[in-house]
C-alpha cells in the first residue's frame, strides 16, 4: 500500500454556482442539498492547495495508522479523504467517516460505492455539538471542520478525540485561520479573495459567502488552537502545512 499514489475522488461535473444569483437573499451557510451537490467542486477551488494538502494529510496518517485499529474522518463531507486513504492506509485499518449533514453522507455513501473499495468504511450521523464517539482509533482527521464548531463545544469535542486515540496516536487537523495583528489578518484575507478569483468566483460570490459563513465560520488564530491541543493532552504538535490564513497541525497522544 505505501507505494499507491494519492487520488482524490471529486465529483467535479457539478460545477459551484451557489451564491452567483445576485437576487437571492443571503442565508447563514448549511451543508444542505445544494452545497452537498456541488461540495467537491466548491471546495478545490475554495480551499488552497487542497490536492496537496490532501496528499499530506494521507501520508501523515500513514506513518501512524496501525493494523486493527480505525481511522476516523471527522467531518468526513463525500469522503474525499477517506477514499484517498483508502490507496495510502495498511488494509488492515478500518475507516470510520462522521458527518452530521445526511446530504453530505449520502454524496460520500455514493462515491465509496462507485470506487469499489473493499475496506470497512462506516458512516456515521455525529453532531459535535451534542457528542459523538472515537474509540480504539490510531489516527483521527479533523480538516476543516472544527472552525464550524461553536468555540464553547471545542475543548469536549477535543476530549473525546484525544479520549478516543490510542497512544501514540495521532490528530490531523486543518483549519482556516485568523490573526490578532490587523494589518497580516487584512493582507491574508485579500490574497485568499484573489486566489478565489483566479479559481472563477466572482467578487460578488466571494462576498455573499463570506456575509453567509459570517455566524458559522468562526477562525481561531493558530496559538488558540495549539493551546487547545496542549491543554487536551497532547503532549507534541507541529504545523505540517501553512498558506496565510490556512494551516494543517499534527498532534501526537
Amino acid at each position: 500500500m505505501t507505494d499507491q499514489p494519492t487520488r482524490l475522488v471529486l465529483h467535479t461535473h457539478s460545477r459551484d454556482e451557489v451564491f452567483a444569483d445576485e437576487r437571492e437573499s443571503i442565508a447563514d451557510f448549511s451543508f444542505n442539498s445544494t452545497v452537498a451537490n456541488v461540495f467537491d467542486d466548491m471546495v478545490s477551488r475554495s480551499v488552497p492547495f487542497y490536492s496537496e494538502m490532501q496528499r499530506m494529510v494521507c501520508e501523515l496518517a500513514r506513518d501512524f495508522a496501525q493494523p486493527h485499529s480505525n481511522l476516523y474522518d471527522i467531518g468526513c463531507s463525500t469522503a474525499t479523504t477517506l477514499l484517498a486513504l483508502d490507496h495510502m492506509v495498511d488494509s488492515h485499518v478500518d475507516f470510520v467517516g462522521v458527518d452530521n449533514a445526511p446530504e453530505m453522507l449520502k454524496k460520500a455513501a455514493e462515491k465509496i460505492e462507485a470506487s469499489g473499495t473493499n475496506r470497512s468504511i462506516d458512516l456515521v450521523t455525529g453532531d459535535l455539538h451534542s457528542g459523538f464517539v472515537v474509540q480504539d482509533a490510531s489516527v483521527v482527521t479533523l480538516l476543516l471542520t472544527l472552525q464550524f464548531v461553536r468555540p464553547l463545544f471545542r475543548e469536549r469535542v477535543m476530549k473525546t478525540i484525544y479520549q478516543g486515540l490510542n497512544e501514540n496516536g495521532c490528530l490531523l487537523l486543518v483549519e482556516k485561520l485568523t490573526s490578532e495583528d490587523t494589518t497580516f489578518n487584512r493582507l491574508f484575507i485579500d490574497h485568499y479573495y484573489d486566489f478565489k478569483r483566479r479559481n472563477g468566483y466572482s467578487s460578488i460570490e466571494i462576498s455573499k459567502k463570506r456575509e453567509a459563513l459570517e455566524n458559522v465560520l468562526i477562525p481561531y488564530r493558530l496559538e488558540e488552537n495549539i493551546q487547545l491541543l496542549r491543554e487536551t493532552g497532547f503532549k507534541s504538535t507541529e504545523v505540517f502545512f501553512r498558506w496565510y490564513n490556512f494551516c494543517g497541525i499534527v498532534a501526537i497522544k
